[in-house]
């Protein structure tokens, strides 16, 4: 956002990649530019709509399978997001949003869809849901800080040489091979709800930090801290203290 007073945060198609409150995560960046003293805009593209390609950061999150073939048709359809990731936008995808962010992905219905391929990924549907508390090990660039959240997906996703997993399970399914999300660049994607932003502040300054082009220094929020501390410690099955 060099030059810009205001940042522009793209909340992609929320009316069906809005599942478990992943739209949240477009508030939760929008106040901690805020708390630092920046400006921001949460601009909503719903079905239909052109995508821009002139944001500075893009959400895409979780939603069912005929909402998540949807909103590849549309995503397809309105090239916004790959030719803003080609000029240096910051993007998050969750669930859904991870798999469409790959190169394809399979439904329950044996439909192979095409993704965006922004990420070496491929998704195919598992044996079995995973329905629990996920914690990872998150790798560089994030520094082992521990993720945590909700997963609820059936997908299972292998990662190609061009993408790196954003963090390792300790507890859950993650991609289904031990690893946890994917990132390219600066094209970062999860399995994890919560909404992620929300339960991982870390995760959140990181991508604002290259949205804004240097890194931030962490907010002293005690609330934050402590709903951090208590999902964290509930994810992991131990007792809060």
């Amino acid at each position: 956002m060099a030059g810009e007073s205001t940042a522009r945060i793209g909340l992609l198609l929320p009316e069906v990649l809005g599942t478990y409150g992943d739209s949240g995560n477009a508030t939760v960046l929008a106040k901690r530019l805020e708390w630092r003293g920046f400006e921001a805009e949460v601009v909503e593209v719903r079905l239909g709509e052109p995508v821009p390609s002139t944001l500075d950061i893009y959400l895409l999150g979780g939603g069912e399978d005929d909402a998540q073939a949807l909103a590849a048709d549309h995503l397809r359809k309105y090239p916004g997001v790959r030719r803003a990731v080609a000029n240096g936008a910051v993007v998050l995808g969750v669930c859904a949003g991870l798999q469409l962010l790959g190169t394809r992905f399979r439904g329950t219905d044996n439909v192979v869809h095409e993704g965006l391929g922004l990420l070496d990924v491929r998704t195919e549907p598992g044996e079995k849901r995973a329905v629990a508390e996920l914690v990872a090990t998150a790798l560089p660039p994030l520094d082992s800080e521990p993720l945590t959240g909700f997963e609820n997906h059936l997908g299972q996703s292998r990662l190609g040489p061009s993408s790196e997993p954003l963090g390792k399970v300790v507890r859950g399914t993650g991609n289904g091979d031990g690893t946890e999300g994917a990132v390219t660049g600066n094209v970062l994607a999860t399995y994890l709800h919560g909404p992620v932003l929300a339960r991982n502040p870390a995760l959140a300054d990181l991508l604002l930090g290259r949205m804004l082009g240097y890194p931030l220094p962490p907010l002293e929020l005690v609330e934050v801290a402590q709903l951090r501390h208590e999902r964290l410690t509930a994810a992991s099955g131990r007792r809060a203290r």
